[in-house]
């Protein structure tokens, strides 16, 4: 009888191991499917997240990433005020105390020549060596790279203003006049050093800003491009819509 009583406790405590165990793996099973489901929903979320001219990349990596990068949202503050500080220094010496490039290149080679001249001739009687002037050449490949590179742009530049200017996209014609107007106007109130100046001065103020401050900017960002999408479906409703539109397709030749 004690026997079959323990066989009994025995074949119990089994029975109750399994039951534990299958709870355990449903429990194990329903937890990874709830991970699963927030790891799946998660993307989702950040998918829906509004970013100013549909950027999905970091601000970083939109400006190239590496040093050009680096400088403009100030990951090296010595590098980043450095190159700020040459380009308000250049700024100040031609445009405030209206100094020439023509002059200043003739002075700097002017002065750069006296001193290698003079050491060059005075390091006998000093008892010095004479400078080690080196010799400079441009090399051809990099060169060409440029110059390839320069070429596309403008023949992309080209393709652009001929697909405006063959009346296929109102809205897109009407966004270049409107946004050369607004240059014209800009640039009858500096000239165009002054207007370099401040978009390099931009350009190291805000990208940083907004990187600090995204979040912020991209919800009013959003607000205001909805804002103006319905202004433009007025406008478009009333105004856009009767006008007459050239031919979409180009007539083909025989």
């Amino acid at each position: 009888m004690a026997e079959h009583h323990e066989h009994e406790e025995a074949k119990g405590e089994s029975l109750l191991e399994k039951i534990s165990g299958k709870i355990h793996d449903h429990d194990s099973s329903s937890s990874s499917d709830s991970d699963n489901e927030k790891s799946s929903s998660s993307p989702s979320l950040k998918d829906k997240v509004f970013r100013l001219f549909g950027r999905e990349r970091p601000i970083h990596n939109v400006f190239g990433g590496g040093k050009p990068a680096d400088v403009f949202l100030w990951r090296n503050k010595k590098i980043s005020a450095t190159v700020l500080g040459v380009a308000t220094a250049i700024w100040i010496l031609f445009e405030l105390l209206e100094y020439h490039l023509l002059t200043l290149i003739c002075h700097l080679l002017i002065l750069s020549l006296a001193v290698l001249f003079l050491w060059s001739n005075a390091s006998t009687f000093i008892n010095k060596s004479p400078p080690k002037i080196p010799q400079v050449h441009i090399p051809e490949e990099p060169v060409l790279q440029f110059a390839s590179a320069l070429r596309q742009e403008i023949n992309r530049a080209f393709a652009v203003l001929r697909d405006i200017a063959s009346g296929r996209d109102l809205k897109k014609f009407l966004s270049v006049i409107a946004g050369l107007w607004v240059f014209s106007i800009v640039g009858s109130w500096a000239n165009f050093l002054t207007l370099f100046y401040i978009a390099f001065v931009l350009l190291h103020t805000v990208p940083v800003l907004y990187e600090k401050y995204e979040d912020r900017v991209d919800s009013f960002g959003e607000k205001a491009l909805a804002e103006i999408k319905k202004q433009y479906a007025v406008f478009d409703a009333k105004v856009l819509s009767k006008i007459p539109r050239g031919p979409l397709k180009d007539k083909k030749k025989d």
